[in-house]
């Protein structure tokens, strides 16, 4: 069994694979995540497998926005960029493309070519382009993430770059007495402004789209006629960076065996 693991800021996602089959995974709150399965030993993360229903671990890789504070015990560490291009590769087998990764509170745009990782650009230095800023401006607004993704159409101008000022420019929005409808296509065009100057420097005829925000439906067809592409979400978009883990660990495997073989 291997089993991926990708720590994230808002969330833990945990893939588990046998061969080349995807057969289990989870998802859980960070913080609830650290409370009641892990704890820290030796300086580093020791997690409590048999309390997440997790037997017969053979490989364990992770990832993610906590790799580089905790080590988990037992686990070897890859390269955010990495898992997340592992995963991409296999949910798609696609080997030509752009991974656009919108997370809780980062964004990252990665240009693969022949299945490798061959330039990349991260923003996690604001969360106006990730899926904090749509859940606080949701709020704003008095609807879910599920409502906001179904507004694409005549969006009203929302131009601040701080998700702070970007509240206080919605609620400027909404006293002017815009409809529902344009100030949520707003609030997903402005995602996708912050977005485009990654996209544009990876362009890609088919971009893969990964992380939470990928659900939004709006978002994607904003990407689409925008920028003029195929926008290809997988089917476990937010379990992508551990996925590329759990692929990552098949490789360690083989690697061993191959090794294995050459000594004797």
């Amino acid at each position: 069994m291997f089993c991926g693991i990708d720590l994230g800021s808002r969330q833990v996602k945990i893939a588990l694979m046998e061969g080349d089959s995807l057969v289990g995974s989870q998802l859980y709150d960070t913080i609830s995540f650290y409370k009641h399965y892990g704890r820290k030993v030796e300086n580093k993360l020791a997690i409590d497998f048999s309390a997440l229903g997790i037997e017969s671990v053979e490989y364990l890789v992770s990832t993610g926005y906590g790799r580089n504070t905790l080590d988990i015990q037992g686990a070897q560490k890859i390269p955010e960029l990495k898992a997340h291009t592992l995963g991409a590769v296999w949910q798609t087998g696609l080997e030509e493309f752009t991974l656009l990764d919108l997370g809780g509170q980062d964004s990252k745009v990665i240009k693969v070519r022949k299945g490798k990782m061959v330039d990349f650009q991260t923003n996690d230095k604001c969360a106006a382009s990730s899926g904090r800023y749509l859940e606080n401006m949701a709020g704003v607004l008095g609807i879910d993430l599920a409502e906001l993704s179904r507004y694409s159409e005549d969006p009203v101008d929302l131009s601040a770059t701080c998700a702070i000022f970007g509240e206080s420019e919605l609620i400027g929005r909404i006293i002017e007495g815009h409809e529902l409808s344009r100030l949520g296509a707003g609030i997903n065009y402005s995602i996708f402004r912050r977005i485009q100057p990654m996209l544009r420097d990876f362009y890609s005829q088919k971009l893969v789209f990964t992380g939470g925000v990928a659900q939004n439906q709006a978002l994607q067809e904003i990407i689409q006629r925008e920028m003029n592409c195929q926008v290809i979400v997988p089917t476990y978009p937010q379990l992508n960076g551990a996925i590329g883990c759990c692929i990552a660990a098949r490789e360690i495997k083989e690697k061993g065996e191959q090794k294995c073989r050459k000594s004797e």
